[in-house]
C-alpha cells in the first residue's frame, strides 16, 4: 500500500501543556527579535480557517485599533529595551483592510519606539478581494518591503469551493499589482482542494510562476477543528493523489530554481522569509494585537528564561484590556523539560536543518540531553547528522509529526549506550 505523505505539518501540543513550575535554565543571551502585528478582521471568515480572525460587522474600527496597537507596544517596551527588530510582520485576518494611512501611522510609531535594523524586512499579508488598485503602491510607499498575497488558487471553481471572497480575475489582477510594486513578494497556494486533480494543481502553480514571485508558500488543505469545514467537510482528494500533487509541485519548483527551504515554503536563492526563519531558528518575537502570541527570552535573576505570551483573543476584550494597560491574557515560562520539543518543533521544519550549536544557544541545554532521541531517529532514517548540522531526511520531512513526537517530555535522563 502506498504510504501517505504528510504534506502539511499540524503543530503537536506537548502532553503536559500546563505552565512549568520553574522556568528554563539560564541562557547566555537573547536571540534575534522580530515584531508580529495581528489584524484580526476579515470581510468574511473562510470555512477552512482556524486562525484568530473575525468577520467584520460594520466598518473597521481602524483608529481605535491602531491606537491600541501602539499602546500595547508601549506597555511591552520594558521587556525588549535595547534590542533591535530584524523584521515586522502584519498578519491576520486580512491586514490589507487597513488604510495606507493607518499602516503608515503604525510603522512610524514602531520606528520611533524601537530600533529597527536598517534593512528590516516588513511584510504585509493581503487578500486579493480586499485591495484596490492604488493600495499596493501606497503600502509600498508607507514602508512595506515584502507582500504576501493569499491567492490560494487561480481557478474559479476551487476559489468558490474554498469560500474565498475573490474570483479568478481578482487573483490575477492582485498578483500583477504585487509584481508591479514589490520586487519581493510571496504567493500563497493551496492544493488538495475539493475535486482537484494533479494537473489542476500544477496549472495553478504555472499561473503563479508567470508573475515571477520571489517566494511561494504551498499548503495542503486540511480540515481543522472548530471550522465550518469541520462541521460540514467537503470531499477532498484521496491521500495518494495529494501526495502526487506534493511531489509534482516540489519537482516543478525545483526546475524553476526555487529552494525548498521549509516544510511549505519555496524561495528564490537569497529570498527566504526572514521573519519566518527567525521562528524556525527559535528566535524571539514580540506579538501585539488581538490574540497575538509571543516568545521572549528575558532576564531571570542572573540568567535568562524563555516566556510565552498571548494577548486577549477577542478584539473587544483586547481593546478594553489594552486601554487599561493589560493587553496580556496569558504569560508563562517554558519549562526546561519542554524546551527540546519546542526547539525541534521549529528547527526541524527547515529542510537543511540547523547547526548543532544552535540547540544549546537557544535552550541552554547541552545537545547530549537529546542524544539518545537523535541517535534513534537517525537509525530509523528520520534524521541525518553531517558536519555539525542536524537535518530531517526526506522520510523525516514526510513524517515530521512522528519525528517531533519523540522529543516530547519526558526524555531519557541519560543517553543510551547502544
Amino acid at each position: 500500500m502506498k504510504q501517505q505523505k504528510a504534506a502539511r505539518v499540524i503543530p503537536i501540543q506537548p502532553r503536559d501543556a500546563a505552565p512549568a513550575a520553574t522556568g528554563a535554565p539560564g541562557l547566555c543571551a537573547p536571540p534575534p527579535l522580530s515584531l508580529y502585528v495581528h489584524i484580526p478582521w476579515c470581510v468574511r471568515k473562510c470555512p477552512y480557517c482556524d486562525f484568530n480572525s473575525h468577520a467584520l460587522r460594520g466598518p473597521l474600527p481602524e483608529d481605535d485599533y491602531v491606537a491600541a496597537l501602539i499602546a500595547d507596544l508601549e506597555t511591552a517596551l520594558p521587556l525588549v529595551w535595547g534590542r533591535r527588530i530584524a523584521s515586522v510582520f502584519f498578519g491576520g485576518g486580512t491586514p490589507s483592510l487597513l488604510s495606507a494611512a493607518g499602516l503608515d501611522a503604525l510603522l512610524t510609531a514602531f520606528r520611533t519606539r524601537l530600533p529597527l535594523v536598517y534593512d528590516a524586512e516588513i511584510t504585509l499579508e493581503a487578500n486579493p478581494g480586499a485591495v484596490e488598485a492604488g493600495k499596493f503602491a501606497a503600502f509600498r510607499a508607507a514602508g512595506v518591503t515584502r507582500l504576501s498575497l493569499g491567492v490560494q488558487s487561480f481557478a474559479a471553481e476551487h476559489l468558490q469551493a474554498l469560500g474565498r471572497i475573490h474570483d479568478a480575475g481578482q487573483a490575477r489582477r492582485a498578483a500583477a499589482l504585487a509584481a508591479r510594486h514589490f520586487d519581493n513578494f510571496n504567493l500563497d497556494l493551496m492544493y488538495g482542494l475539493p475535486g482537484q486533480s494533479v494537473a489542476q494543481a500544477l496549472a495553478d502553480l504555472e499561473r503563479a510562476l508567470a508573475f515571477a514571485p520571489s517566494h511561494l508558500s504551498c499548503y495542503q488543505l486540511g480540515i481543522e477543528p472548530n471550522t465550518a469545514f469541520a462541521a460540514s467537510p467537503p470531499a477532498l482528494p484521496d491521500p495518494d493523489r495529494c501526495a502526487d500533487m506534493q511531489d509534482a509541485i516540489e519537482a516543478r519548483l525545483g526546475e524553476a530554481g526555487f529552494v525548498h527551504y521549509e516544510t511549505s515554503a519555496f524561495a528564490r536563492p537569497g529570498r527566504p522569509c526572514r521573519h519566518n526563519l527567525n521562528y524556525w531558528t527559535f528566535g524571539d518575537y514580540l506579538g501585539i494585537g488581538a490574540g497575538a502570541h509571543g516568545k521572549l527570552t528575558r532576564p531571570a535573576g542572573n540568567a535568562w528564561e524563555v516566556r510565552r505570551q498571548m494577548r486577549w483573543k477577542q478584539p473587544k476584550q483586547y481593546l478594553v484590556g489594552t486601554a487599561r494597560g493589560e493587553p496580556l491574557q496569558e504569560e508563562f515560562p517554558v519549562g526546561a523539560d519542554d524546551l527540546p520539543f519546542e526547539f525541534m518543533m521549529n528547527a526541524l521544519r527547515l529542510n537543511e536543518g540547523f547547526d548543532a550549536t544552535l540547540f544549546e544557544a537557544r535552550t541552554a541545554q547541552p545537545l547530549i540531553a537529546v542524544e539518545s532521541v537523535l541517535r534513534r531517529a537517525e537509525n530509523d532514517g528520520l534524521l541525518v547528522r553531517d558536519a555539525g548540522r542536524i537535518a530531517p531526511t526526506r522520510r523525516g520531512q514526510r513524517f515530521l509529526n512522528r519525528l517531533l513526537e519523540r522529543f516530547l517530555p519526558p526524555l531519557p535522563a541519560f543517553p543510551d549506550s547502544h
